[in-house]
This record gives C-alpha cells, sequence and structure tokens, in this order.
C-alpha cells in the first residue's frame, strides 16, 4: 500500500516549517528508520525518517520551500509494482506548499482598488484570501472585499495590502515592522550592503522579542557580587575533578535555581486568569549560534548536582549550536540565564522570554575597587541584572529574590556543589 509523506508537526507549536533539503531523490531505496529529508523550524533543523519502506516515488514540495505547512503532502513512497498515477491523481490530494513569492518581503507593491474595479474571488462565500493576508487585514482594519487580488485565481496575498487604507483609520497604514525601510534607504544614498536572509530563527526570535517589549511591562534590578571565594570553590573542585570542569556559569545557574526555591513567587508567570507558581525551577540557557539565539533547558536545576549541570549544559549547547535539539529540550522554562561574561561585557540587560517572568543578565567577573569593613579593597566583582514582567512579580519580590541569588553566590558557594 502506497505511503504520503506528510510535513510533520515537529513540536506542539508548529504550523509550519522549512523544507530545507531531500536526503532521497525520486526513484531511490528507502528503509524504514532511514531520513528522507531536513526540516527547518523556528529553533531547529530536525530529520525526517522514514516510517515504511519502498521507492520515494515522487517528491512534492521542492528542497529550500519556506512556509510548508503541517500536513502538506511533500513526498510519497511506493510498493513494488506501484506507479505515481495509481496513488495521486493529477490535481488530487495535493495541498501546495506556500511559495516565498506570494506572500514575501520582495513581492511588488500594490495598489488599493475599490470593489468595482475589480472582483475578489469567493469561494463558498468567503473571501479568497492567504492566511497571513487575512491576519494582517485584521491588525489593520482592513475590509478584504474591497481589495484586488492579485495570487492565483485572484486570490489576496500580502502584498496586496501594502498600500491599502484601513477603513477603520482613514490613513495609510504603517508598515508592520518599521517607520523607515533600511534597504530604500541604503539604495538611495548609495550605501555598499549585502542582503543575509533571515532565517526562520531569526525571524521568530524578531517577532518574540518585539513582542515582548511592547506587551510584557519589564523592570529591572541589580546587584554586585563578591566572587572571590566561588572563584576558589571552583579552583579546587577543577583540580580534583576527573572527566569534568565546572564552569561559573554553572555556579549562577544552581544559584539562580536555588533562589527560586527560596522565593517561589519569583517562579511565576502571569495570565489574564491566574498567575501560574511552578513547583519546579527549569532554567533556560541562552546559547548563540549561527542561526540566533536559542536557550535549551536544564530541567528541574535546583535539585541537580553542578557536575550534571555541568555535563548536561555542554551537551545542549553542542546540539543547539549543529541545530539537533528536540523540541522539549528547548520549548518551556520557568526562569532564563544569560551570561555574556565570556565577551567581556561588564553588565547588560535582557528581554524577557515569554510567557517566562523572569530574564538573568549576567556580566563578566572583573576586579574593582570595593570598601570592605570601611577599607578600601579589591574584589573580583560580578554584577547580575534581572529583568522581571511587574505583572506578574512586584518590586519587592523581585529585590528579595536578587538577595538570595547574591547571598547564595557570595556566601555559600560550597552549597551549590550539592
Amino acid at each position: 500500500m502506497p505511503h504520503k509523506v506528510l510535513m510533520p508537526a515537529l513540536s506542539p507549536t508548529m504550523t509550519e516549517g522549512k523544507l530545507s533539503k531531500w536526503m532521497k531523490k525520486e526513484g531511490d531505496k528507502v528503509k524504514a528508520g532511514q531520513v528522507l529529508a531536513e526540516i527547518e523550524t523556528d529553533k531547529a533543523t530536525m530529520e525526517v525518517e522514514a516510517v515504511d519502506e519502498g521507492t520515494l516515488g515522487k517528491i512534492y514540495v521542492a528542497a529550500g520551500t519556506e512556509g510548508v505547512k503541517v500536513n502538506t503532502l511533500i513526498a510519497v513512497l511506493l510498493e513494488e509494482g506501484e506507479s505515481v498515477p495509481d496513488v495521486i491523481p493529477a490535481q488530487a490530494g495535493i495541498q501546495k506548499a506556500v511559495q516565498p513569492s506570494h506572500d514575501s518581503q520582495d513581492a511588488p507593491t500594490r495598489s488599493w482598488t475599490p470593489a468595482c474595479a475589480g472582483v475578489t474571488k469567493e469561494v463558498g462565500g468567503r473571501i479568497a484570501a492567504s492566511p497571513l493576508a487575512k491576519r494582517l487585514a485584521k491588525e489593520k482594519g482592513i475590509d478584504l472585499s474591497r481589495v484586488q487580488g492579485s495570487g492565483p485565481h485572484g486570490r489576496i496575498v500580502k502584498a496586496d495590502l501594502s498600500n491599502v487604507i484601513p477603513a477603520k483609520a482613514g490613513i495609510q497604514s504603517p508598515p508592520a515592522t518599521s517607520s523607515i525601510d533600511a534597504k530604500a534607504l541604503a539604495d538611495a544614498y548609495q550605501i555598499p550592503y549585502k542582503l543575509i536572509p533571515n532565517s526562520g530563527v531569526r525571524k521568530v526570535i524578531a517577532k518574540r522579542l518585539l513582542e515582548s517589549k511592547q506587551t510584557v511591562p519589564h523592570y529591572y534590578l541589580t546587584v554586585h557580587c563578591d566572587i572571590d571565594k566561588l572563584l576558589q570553590v571552583r579552583k579546587e573542585v577543577n583540580e580534583n575533578a576527573t572527566g569534568y570542569k565546572i564552569s561559573v556559569n554553572d555556579f549562577i545557574v544552581k544559584a539562580a535555581a536555588l533562589a527560586q526555591i527560596k522565593v517561589p513567587n519569583a517562579n511565576v508567570s502571569w495570565t489574564d486568569e491566574a498567575v501560574l507558581q511552578y513547583t519546579r525551577v527549569d532554567i533556560s540557557v541562552a546559547v548563540a549560534t549561527e542561526n540566533g539565539l536559542i536557550t535549551p533547558i536544564i530541567k528541574d536545576a535546583a535539585n541537580k548536582s553542578l557536575k550534571d549541570i555541568s555535563n548536561e549544559m555542554k551537551d545542549l549547547a553542542a546540539r543547539a549550536k549543529a541545530g539537533k535539539l528536540k523540541p522539549q529540550e528547548f520549548q518551556g522554562g520557568t526562569m532564563s540565564v544569560s551570561n555574556l561574561g565570556m565577551f567581556g561585557v561588564s553588565e547588560f540587560t535582557a528581554i524577557i522570554n515569554p510567557p517566562q517572568a523572569c530574564i538573568l543578565a549576567v556580566g563578566a567577573g572583573e576586579q574593582r575597587a570595593v570598601v570592605k569593613d570601611g577599607k578600601l579593597a579589591v574584589a573580583t566583582m560580578l554584577t547580575a541584572t534581572a529583568s522581571f514582567d511587574h505583572r506578574a512579580i512586584d518590586g519587592a519580590v523581585g529585590a528579595e529574590y536578587l538577595a538570595a541569588f547574591k547571598k547564595l553566590i557570595e556566601e555559600s558557594p560550597v552549597g551549590l556543589l550539592l
């Protein structure tokens, strides 16, 4: 019996992805478990394995196609003696992939056209429009019945809405991302540049961070931690360790998690109905990759030893950079830690990663002049700035959390080993 290969949902939130590469070509023999293709999701590149054996009879979605909806037919496996016409008659059972040319940023600008000037194609009493065009029209208050579609069979696509005047506003809608077109400006003033296409990861990062800054009321609190005692403990542990090395970041992850246990009102997320108070601390740790930032998760970090955190973090970071993380390894988390100390950054503030309500931004350990017991001294100081969601975490709770973190780092680094 023929087997249809559909675009898989590689995570609970995935609705579409990019079919980045075919590992087999039409006519190849395929065994169950062999990798058929690579799919790029919003956070990683994952492999699609064949669940049956047969011959790859037909590929319906070409490599490099973006915006392929989940459950779209992408290929078909044939048993011996079968042929493609026996399985998929022409135009039957094929859901076309979304091609970049229709709804891409580079599509030509269209002008608004009154209904009398052209006919918008309707299907079953509904206006034919792409999902993206429908969403943008709703956001901008645009009546789709008054828009001339330029897509297949008169379908309305994103480009058709570029210069449409929203009925509600009576003025031209501003661009969705920026009021200034950087490319047009560079062209006008002949500023040399090269175009670096945005990866799926980069697009999602941009969308989510913009949403976070626009919708989450951030506030920031900073503490300066003396880490001389911690560095001494780390040195002694690593001198006697076999097969692993503890980093300063491992101490920070453990301290951040334990501080959440000590101040449970900071281990929360906001919803309109209730504040979710988590009973476990899962730390999302920011890792830089070629495609953008990704946050693999150390689950139940408060109850793991530094050795376990260190080994787990090394494995997660390596697979994150290779794009091999599973969705459950980077989706979720109850708070985040972002450490730029290794780049020499003294201090910074970070953007909250919704639905989390806290992210800890950690700078480099530096020797600074401090006052101890009324006398000037030199100590290795580390600056940590927490960003909090004020809807879920009040200022006093945020201060209590940072005080607990500082105490663990400064006074109890030995206790973090357990």
